[in-house]
């Protein structure tokens, strides 16, 4: 069930989730695909609360994940993960002391690793401008720039603490305004901290990432066909040696890999959506899985359940 607030108390909800996508479905008016990239049973919980101009949120997923992502337009959303190594936004390794920003409207991409736990805050656009304009002071709009900000480690440690706390505080009757405002302040002070992080990236890096955005696209329009890869490399007109380090420094997989595993996740998708008479044979072999005591034995292998028990299980939790 829903946790209900009383009157004058914030939203509140905790959704629990066995499948990757479906936990990505999970985050209020967000755009999301999930794809699993580790082998085993997923579990994902989302801990969130909305306020009158804001959301706040805290995120725990338990596989390695390729995250496609929009939020709302309009609005900007600041990520703190509370371990940021090895995680990557549109293909850029976050380091420590940086946090991941994003304007509303705007696709982007995240790679996490398994057991991986963020902090969201999504704020509307003019309510930030608002209280920047209260405190006197001028938004640096190079936040909507680059994916990765540095910033001040009290800064950070004092935002996570306050988002911790709203999140995980016994529900009860709170000033909604007064801890936006609250909230609005630490975002303010860690928006106005330290100046954009200006590392410049290797200059293959935007090749490296146009390849592999062209062949994402390129899958994307051929659902139902076969992929090779001499067929990839004609496409984006690199060798082979050149496409596989363009997936591994991009997405930390390779083209192989990302072929394999996305083909699995389609299934997944198409099991969890399916409606009688349509069985696990149907979808498997549409998706060009023929052999099928072995995609039976490698989708157990990547998702840790057989796709029967995929097929019949029932949606996610909200407690």
């Amino acid at each position: 069930m829903t946790l209900m607030s009383p009157s004058g108390a914030p939203k509140k909800c905790t959704q629990e989730a066995f499948d990757a996508d479906e936990h990505a479905q999970n985050l209020t008016r967000w755009q999301q695909q999930y794809d699993q990239l580790s082998a085993g049973r997923f579990y994902g919980r989302l801990d969130e609360i909305e306020l009158p101009d804001m959301q706040v949120f805290k995120e725990h997923t338990g596989q390695a994940l390729r995250q496609d992502c929009r939020v709302w337009p309009d609005s900007l959303w600041l990520g703190i993960p509370t371990q940021p190594l090895r995680a990557k936004i549109n293909g850029q390794t976050l380091d420590e002391q940086e946090v991941m920003c994003r304007p509303g409207g705007h696709d982007f991409e995240l790679v996490t690793p398994e057991v991986f736990d963020i902090y969201g805050l999504v704020i509307c656009l003019p309510a930030l401008q608002a209280a920047a304009q209260r405190q006197g002071l001028q938004l640096d709009e190079e936040w909507c720039g680059s994916p990765r900000r540095r910033a001040d480690h009290a800064t950070l440690n004092a935002m996570s603490f306050l988002l911790e706390r709203l999140l995980t505080s016994q529900q009860g009757a709170i000033a909604e305004k007064l801890h936006q405002d609250i909230l609005l302040m630490g975002l303010l002070e860690l928006l106005n901290a330290k100046q954009p992080n200006r590392e410049q990236l290797p200059p293959s890096y935007a090749h490296r990432k146009e390849v592999v955005d062209r062949v994402k696209r390129y899958v994307d329009e051929h659902l139902d066909g076969p992929v090779t890869m001499e067929e990839l490399c004609e496409l984006t007109h690199v060798s082979r040696r050149t496409l596989q380090y363009s997936f591994t420094t991009i997405l930390g997989i390779s083209p192989l890999q990302f072929l394999r595993l996305t083909r699995l996740n389609r299934v997944r998708r198409a099991l969890r959506t399916a409606e009688p008479p349509q069985t696990v044979t149907d979808i498997a072999t549409y998706w060009g899985f023929w052999h099928l005591g072995q995609f039976a034995h490698d989708y157990k292998q990547q998702f840790g359940e057989c796709p029967s028990q995929t097929l019949h299980r029932p949606a996610s939790i909200t407690i």
